[in-house]
Formats: structure tokens, sequence, C-alpha cells
């Protein structure tokens, strides 16, 4: 480790990665530093992401491809099921990741590219030069050095500590933040092919309940619920137990997972004077799924592409960093989220009954293609009120 670099990247999952990967493969000096000993663990994450996602930032591997799915059923509360058969979903549904295995791939690929890579090592500061970031005081063993940089991106996850230490407001609405908990469970009867999600106030309020299968008889089964839905009786493991209790008793539990995901608006700005903010630190994962790992790598990939132009202008300042915020937020993926927050908006209000009527409804659905919008689309016209809720919700969020 150096003392001066031109990037800092804090954090080593899939957006970090992508960053400094990119970064070191345009010539620019960097340094990826992740809190955990280890890449990829522990996994907080569902694990799913669509092929072409994958196939944009990285060749697919079946090392750390768990499954390759072929449909998806989306379950009402009341039971009736809507099936996604796999000429509709095809490569929008996509593949179930090892994450221990492909986090670590891209970090080593990052490495491979030129980029420093140091593991169990916490950046508990920001170095602040006339109101700009310029690096950090990273901690390894309880030894503290500063390291300099011209640009740090901070990819630290939904914790976000380093934006906040910047003067960024990284606060989510406890109403937005989705409490989770996952088990890795194996001798369960499930279709390795297919991922499941149930909807329903009594199986995840506001929230939903997926199985992704993982290989045969072996599933990640989790669950999302508002964080104003959490107390005492009735939190994430509480829904979690009792499905599983009665969907898979025989089944065995090798790992369990908890943590929160936002599911809010991304942050107001994302660049500062030497600074980027990129994946769940930036708060751009899809607030309808869930899913962050597409919107990471993009992220990543976009700041530190950014990045070297500012650095080979000589200009890191607030300015110079900003079409990176105004490129991901005009984006096809910036769109979708602003979509998909006033989506879930609406869907977390409605009650069992609504969601029963519109995924009857859905269940003849015939589609060329499967994608969120095209779906919200078929919803819409076999369910003309939806147009108008949708409308009214949007006008009521200004």
């Amino acid at each position: 480790m150096k003392s001066k670099y031109d990037l800092l990247v804090v954090g080593g999952g899939p957006g970090g990665a992508l960053a400094a990967r990119t970064a070191a493969e345009k010539g620019l000096s960097v340094l990826l530093v992740e809190k955990r000993p280890a890449i990829g663990a522990p996994v907080r994450c569902a694990e799913g992401i669509g092929k072409e996602a994958v196939a944009e930032f990285v060749k697919p591997d079946p090392r750390w491809i768990s499954a390759e799915l072929k449909g998806a059923d989306i379950v009402a509360p009341d039971g009736t099921t809507m099936t996604l058969a796999s000429e509709q979903a095809g490569s929008k549904v996509g593949y179930i990741l090892d994450r221990k295995i492909f986090d670590r791939e891209l970090v080593w690929q990052a490495a491979e590219a030129g980029a420093d890579v140091a593991v169990k090592t916490r950046a508990s500061a920001p170095l602040i030069e006339g109101g700009a970031v310029k690096g950090a005081v990273l901690e390894f063993c309880g030894e503290a050095r500063r390291v300099n940089a011209e640009i740090v991106i901070a990819a630290d996850g939904v914790e976000s500590k380093f934006s906040r230490w910047c003067g960024i407001d990284t606060t989510v609405p406890v109403r937005e933040i989705m409490t989770s908990a996952q088990y890795l469970m194996t001798d369960i009867d499930i279709d390795p092919d297919k991922t499941v999600f149930l909807l329903g106030n009594e199986v995840a309020p506001e929230g939903y309940l997926w199985i992704f299968p993982k290989g045969d008889r072996t599933a990640n089964v989790g669950v999302g619920i508002s964080g104003k839905k959490s107390g005492q009786g009735h939190r994430a493991r509480d829904y979690l137990d009792r499905f599983v209790s009665k969907r898979f008793p025989k089944g065995k539990t090798i790992e369990h997972i908890v943590g929160g995901v936002s599911v809010c608006q991304p942050l107001a700005c994302t660049a500062g004077d030497g600074l980027m903010i990129v994946g769940d630190a930036a708060r751009v994962v899809d607030p309808l799924t869930g899913g962050g790992i597409y919107n990471a790598m993009f992220t990543g990939k976009l700041a530190a592409e950014r990045a070297v132009s500012a650095i080979s202008d000589g200009n890191t300042g607030k300015r110079a960093l900003m079409p990176y915020d105004a490129a991901w937020r005009n984006s096809h993926m910036g769109k979708t989220i602003a979509r998909n927050w006033q989506i879930k908006e609406y869907l977390i209000k409605l009650p069992d009954e609504k969601l029963n009527a519109i995924i009857h409804s859905a269940a003849t659905l015939k589609m060329k293609e499967f994608s969120t919008l095209s779906l919200i689309k078929e919803l819409m016209k076999r369910n003309p009120r939806l147009v108008m809720e949708l409308a009214a919700l949007k006008a009521s969020l200004g």
C-alpha cells in the first residue's frame, strides 16, 4: 500500500470492484479497500441477476453461477400463481450467483488490471483539504495510515458511513428500509429452474418472500418486509420461520443471513468535491425488487470513467464530477429506478384482496418478452383502474 493514489475505492463489492477494474485498465493508480477479512463474505443478497446484465460487465462463468433460470412464479396471497414461462422470462430472469466466488472474481480482475487491494482495512475518516475529499485514514490491525487520493469512490454499501462522514445526508426513512432475513437451505423440494415470489401481508407485509434455487434441492429462501412493519414477534425472521416450518419442515439450514436493503429514492446528489458515491451507498437499489448487483456495477464503472476524465483534466471538483450523477440518472437504469419507486409506493399500500385480483387477471398473460415494465403495462390493460391510481399517486408525489 502506497501513501498516494489517483483513486481510492472504499468497498470491495461489485460496485467497488468494477470501479477499481475500470480505472486501473485506463491507467490510474488505484487502491481498493474492504473492511471485511474476505471478499464476498458474508453474503447479504438473494444473488439473482439477469443474464444480459451480467454479460454487460463480465463473461459468464460456471464457477460462479449456481443456477440458470427458465421461469418464475408470482404467488398471490390466496395462492393463485402467475407463471412466467421460459419463452417469456428468458434472459430477463437470468442467474442465481454464488456471490462469494463472483465478488472475488471481480476483485481479482481489478487486481490483474493493476489495482492494489487491501482487505480487513477500514476507511475510518476522510481526509479533507479545502472542503474537498483528498483520501482517507485507513485502519488495519490497529494501525492507522493516511492515504491520499485525487478522488475517492464510496462503494461501502447500505451503511455508507464514508459518505456520511463527508457531509452527505445518507438517511433512509424507516419505512423505506426493507429488513430482510434469508436461509440457505438444502434437502428441500423445489423447482431448480424457477424462482418463486410470494406476496401478501400475512407472508411479507409491504415486501415479498422469495425462493431462489441454487441447484437441486438447495435454495436461498428469504423474506423482506418494510422496516415500519418490523417488531417483536413480527420481524423478518419470524415471517421466514413460519413459512419454512410450513413449506420446508424437513429442510436443513446451512447459512443464515440478515440485513437491510434501501428501497427509497436515490441520494439527492452522488458527487462532491473529490468524491463519487456508487451502488447501495448511493441508494440506487431497484426499489421494487430490492435488486442492486447490476446497478452497483453500472454506477461503479461510470464513476471510474468520470474519474479518469477528471484527473486527466486536472479538475476533481464537484462540478467536474457531476456528469457522473447526471449520466446514471438519465440512463435506462436511472429512469427504471424512478419509475419503479412510484410503482412500489402504490403496491405496498394494496390490501391482499386487490393483490389477489391483480394476479388473477395476470395469471393468463401471454407476453412475448418479460420485463417489469412489460408486466406493468399488461396489468394496466387488464386493470384500467390501475392507470388512474398510479396517475393519482404520481400527482401526489409531485
